[in-house]
């Protein structure tokens, strides 16, 4: 991985969403041979210098790979140890948070097998004591939780305010040239911002409201006529970790020019970029990422 080019990488993660973890584990695993000797680091702090390590990932790794007494919280631990003392208080209140992790460092500390007991804590969660209709009658914990003996259980972790429907944030229009069968005009994001380093095609990207049929051919330099001619033939929304996003892909005839970075590929090769879910709607119409395809996409001059 550390050998790997970084665009390689992305588009082996393409489709799986959360691009910024493949972009730190290509940083970690440079970081580890470079500062390591190539050999993953067994405690917590040095773990922590790591790109994109926080103190879940480091309290994983040294526990479960290293046997260490690390402990780690995340959703899943946090909502059983809060049922097994009967801490009523929501995930978001001030203090949770930390009192979940002191009170997981006290079971480690005690624990014959700190990885048995973090890999315990996370599948329980996961799998028995769900944050809904939880199924306390399997569960190994049963007589010691006092959320249970209290029948507080599916009232603790108090559930958080709902959320109000989302409302796009960004609005991007994407440009898809019509008449071109055997390529795709594409470009590459920058490396920063939202899916960064990834292939798009040439997109047109407003914060206020969604670009107009003007607007965009202007943007692509297109007279009049050529704008009358854009026709909308998608528009969905995609919720991200943090916002709403708006796709609109237009389908036009470019003429004798293209959108600045944006070059043509074959159709083909477009399967072996890193592309986000939505661009791969826009681009492949929702073709799943074909594996084992190792041989980088060759660009190529317009058809």
């Amino acid at each position: 991985l550390a050998a790997a080019d970084l665009a390689d990488a992305l588009a082996l993660w393409s489709g799986l969403g959360y691009y910024r973890r493949a972009r730190h584990l290509h940083a970690a695993a440079r970081a580890i041979v470079a500062d390591h000797a190539g050999r993953v680091p067994a405690d917590v702090p040095t773990l922590l210098t790591l790109p994109g390590v926080g103190r879940y990932t480091a309290g994983a790794i040294a526990s479960i790979a290293f046997g260490r007494r690390a402990p780690l919280v995340d959703g899943n631990v946090a909502r059983v140890l809060m049922r097994l003392d009967a801490h009523p208080a929501p995930h978001s209140a001030a203090g949770a948070n930390d009192w979940a992790w002191s009170r997981a460092e006290q079971l480690v500390a005690a624990a014959a097998n700190p990885a048995a007991l973090n890999e315990g804590l996370m599948e329980l969660g996961a799998t028995i004591c769900t944050p809904r209709n939880p199924r306390c009658g399997l569960c190994p914990l049963r007589t010691q939780c006092r959320a249970r003996r209290a029948g507080t259980q599916d009232r603790i972790p108090a559930p958080p305010p709902p959320r109000a429907a989302p409302k796009p944030r960004i609005f991007c229009a994407s440009i898809i040239p019509a008449g071109a069968r055997t390529r795709l005009l594409v470009q590459r994001r920058p490396d920063t911002g939202m899916w960064p380093g990834l292939w798009q095609a040439p997109t047109l990207e407003r914060t206020d409201r969604p670009p107009t049929r003007t607007q965009i051919a202007r943007w692509l330099g297109l007279p009049a006529a050529g704008a009358r001619a854009l026709a909308r033939v998608d528009s969905f929304l995609q919720q991200t970790t943090h916002r709403a996003v708006r796709f609109d892909a237009w389908r036009c005839r470019l003429g004798g020019r293209t959108p600045p970075g944006a070059r043509w590929i074959r159709r083909a090769d477009a399967a072996q970029l890193g592309l986000s879910n939505p661009q791969r709607r826009i681009l492949l119409g929702d073709i799943p990422y074909a594996a084992g395809t190792a041989r980088p996409p060759r660009l190529s001059s317009p058809p």
